[in-house]
């Protein structure tokens, strides 16, 4: 905002914590080339004792800028802002990775007041978050939770287990019931599981690892599995697609059996649709069946042929007859309102 005379001006500012501190938009890096004083606020240990400079007023002191570290609170910083750019400088604050709220405050009361000061009144936005960035904020606020709070100090992956697929029936609700705003929930639930897992992974002195080294294995997996999109390997439909996939890894498992790989924890339906698939896809003819030995067993080979069918027409047999239960229960919901 422009003000009465010429000369002084501030501009202040905002970048996101979430992005490198070097990573600045072009008009920020040129508000700083430009201005005749830069500031940010300092920091204190709290005993007097030396600390390092903020990582982003280092990135700019590295690209050979002067930067002035001052001490105090909104008042000072503020103090030391006015002054600068009512000698007639142009100063230039860099907001600190908390937003600094209050001084944000007294500039807006400066945008706003009447008459408006001697010097110009400007804040900038010098960086912004890129797709994924709150990623970041959650392995932050996790590596906190266990560093600082006791409940999250005691778990080991054996613990949370139960929570992990707790979440996942969770997100299977959600997904059924189609509500939108749950299923965003659940699934930043089940997000927060990966980054638990990943977090209490990195403290094994051995064979330690962190969630990112999680998220490259699966970007490289993701990646070496689609060489349709990142090579040169032609796919013209879905089916194609799948039969790369497989090829891709086949090679890589190099497994013993058609069995191998395959969680025996699954829910029954799930389990059999599974196992045919891989059968399917590996053995040359269908494997051969003993005559019942019991209603049980009876049962069980009828409710494989159902799976069998359901493969055949492309239908996912779990998700069938959890549909076909939710139709039934909103029934017996409506007969018990009608009652």
């Amino acid at each position: 905002m422009p003000g009465d005379t010429a000369g002084g001006a501030i501009k202040v500012v905002l970048t996101s914590p979430r992005v490198a501190p070097g990573l600045l938009t072009r008009a920020a890096w040129q508000a700083f080339a430009d201005a005749d004083a830069i500031g940010a606020a300092g920091i204190s240990s709290g005993a007097g004792a030396a600390v390092p400079a903020r990582p982003d007023v280092q990135a700019l002191v590295g690209s050979g800028l002067v930067v002035s570290q001052v001490e105090g609170g909104v008042a000072e910083h503020w103090a030391w802002l006015s002054a600068a750019a009512g000698a007639g400088q142009r100063v230039v604050w860099l907001v600190g990775e908390d937003g600094e709220p209050g001084l944000l405050r007294v500039v807006a009361d400066q945008l706003s007041r009447e008459p408006r000061p001697p010097y110009e009144v400007e804040i900038l936005h010098g960086s912004y978050d890129v797709p994924g960035a709150r990623l970041i904020d959650l392995v932050r606020v996790m590596d906190r939770l266990r560093r600082n709070c006791p409940w999250d100090q005691e778990q080991t992956h054996e613990s949370l287990a139960k929570y992990l697929l707790e979440e996942t029936y969770e997100t299977l609700e959600a997904i059924d019931t189609g509500d939108r705003a749950h299923l965003r929930e659940e699934l930043g639930d089940l997000l927060l599981q990966v980054a638990f897992h990943s977090r209490i992974a990195e403290e094994d002195p051995d064979e330690g690892y962190s969630v990112d080294d999680v998220a490259g294995d699966i970007v490289e997996k993701l990646i070496r599995r689609h060489p349709h999109v990142f090579g040169t390997v032609d796919a013209a439909d879905a089916a194609a697609v799948e039969a790369n996939w497989e090829t891709i890894k086949a090679a890589e498992k190099q497994r013993t059996s058609v069995l191998e790989g395959i969680p025996l924890a699954l829910p029954a339906l799930a389990l059999a649709d599974k196992v045919l698939g891989r059968a399917a896809k590996h053995l040359p003819a269908e494997v051969k069946r003993a005559e019942p030995a019991d209603d049980a067993d009876r049962i069980g080979q009828q409710l494989l042929d159902l799976v069998r069918e359901s493969r055949t027409l492309g239908i996912d047999p779990e998700q069938a007859l959890r549909t076909t239960i939710q139709h039934l229960a909103q029934e017996i919901r409506t007969t018990e309102s009608a009652g």
